[in-house]
């Protein structure tokens, strides 16, 4: 894994937005107007690497783009646009629930006939699928559980001490050769893959940023808490089923055992965390803000939505046996552990 002190390189612009997100942040133009940011469609590459860019300076930031940026207030308001296209977009077209325990209850029950894309992986997902999906993932697996610990100061009691239970395991319970960011890189690495920071980001197609920018806008948010809550149930309680047989995939397609390790630790770890974010994260949250429960609703069927949208165009992709990425990846690692 590289070192956490390197940034990594601004990648390259999708659009208009995204160009004048990477020239402003070099110093070297103005940021977008209003309306292109009114007129770039809201899932689409341009507007969603836009937003990632704007997010990631709240993470490791760029190469050669400065630190105080992070609060620049152009800059700030000029996500806060892309923000609330976003959101409108996601409270549209996401579900709507009457309830926190109607939501949940969609993702409580495994489908004896699942079509996901764990399940694709694990029956006939070869390995070089396998390395498409790690590098998309790893645009949040390389930075695991930050997005989430943006809730704590924002959380008390009961729900405040269950989150942080779970982060610090999340965080390897202290020691650092089990932070699970750790343990993704080291699935990298037996994937072949380079497991530098962002490495994979030009790679990454705009549903796959989606999903990462869906955490950061919760995260981010105070007024959104409720919604990152949601957002972390449903992370919890889908990634124990999907982890055994991504690990399953590991195994029969001879990844390595970093690779298997990986998601084996999952299984076990997020089948406890179910039950404590259930119990008590939501639990304790609702007790403390009932008024919060529709938007835990919201984050567990935005979740869902986005998470869809992903497996929808990595099975179409895959399923005409095309690349599911935006570049190729290389065939060697370059920089990692």
């Amino acid at each position: 894994m590289d070192d956490p002190r390197d940034e990594p390189l601004l990648p390259a612009p999708r659009g208009p937005l995204s160009r004048a997100v990477t020239t402003y942040m070099r110093g070297a133009g103005p940021l977008p107007s209003e309306a292109e940011v009114a007129a770039a469609p809201v899932y689409g590459e341009d507007l969603q690497l836009a937003l990632y860019l704007c997010y990631e300076l709240h993470y490791r930031g760029f190469a050669g783009v400065a630190p105080t940026l992070e609060w620049d207030p152009d800059l700030l308001r000029t996500r806060a646009a892309m923000e609330r296209r976003f959101l409108a977009a996601l409270r549209e077209d996401a579900p709507r629930h009457d309830s926190v325990d109607d939501a949940l209850a969609g993702i409580l029950v495994e489908p004896v006939d699942g079509t996901g894309v764990s399940h694709f992986l694990r029956d006939k997902g070869e390995l070089w699928q396998l390395r498409e999906y790690a590098a998309l993932r790893s645009l949040y697996h390389l930075k695991e559980a930050d997005p989430h610990a943006w809730v704590l100061p924002r959380l008390r009691g009961r729900a405040k001490a269950a989150m942080a239970a779970v982060e610090f395991d999340e965080y390897g319970g202290g020691r650092a050769d089990r932070v699970h960011a750790r343990l993704w890189a080291d699935l990298m690495t037996d994937l072949g893959l380079d497991t530098t920071y962002g490495r994979h980001l030009d790679a990454a197609c705009a549903e796959a940023l989606v999903t990462v920018n869906l955490m950061s806008l919760f995260g981010l948010h105070r007024t959104l808490r409720g919604a990152l809550v949601g957002h972390f149930a449903t992370v919890e309680i889908t990634s124990s089923p999907g982890s055994r047989r991504l690990a399953e995939a590991m195994r029969r397609t001879g990844a390595g055992p970093a690779a298997e390790h990986f998601y084996d630790e999952h299984v076990e770890a997020d089948a406890v965390h179910e039950q404590v974010v259930r119990k008590d994260v939501i639990g304790g949250l609702l007790e403390d803000e009932p008024e919060l429960a529709p938007d835990v609703a919201f984050g567990v069927a935005a979740t869902v939505f986005t998470e869809e949208r992903l497996g929808d165009r990595l099975l179409a992709d895959w399923g005409e046996g095309r690349s599911a990425l935006r570049t190729p990846l290389s065939q060697e690692v370059t920089h990692g552990s």
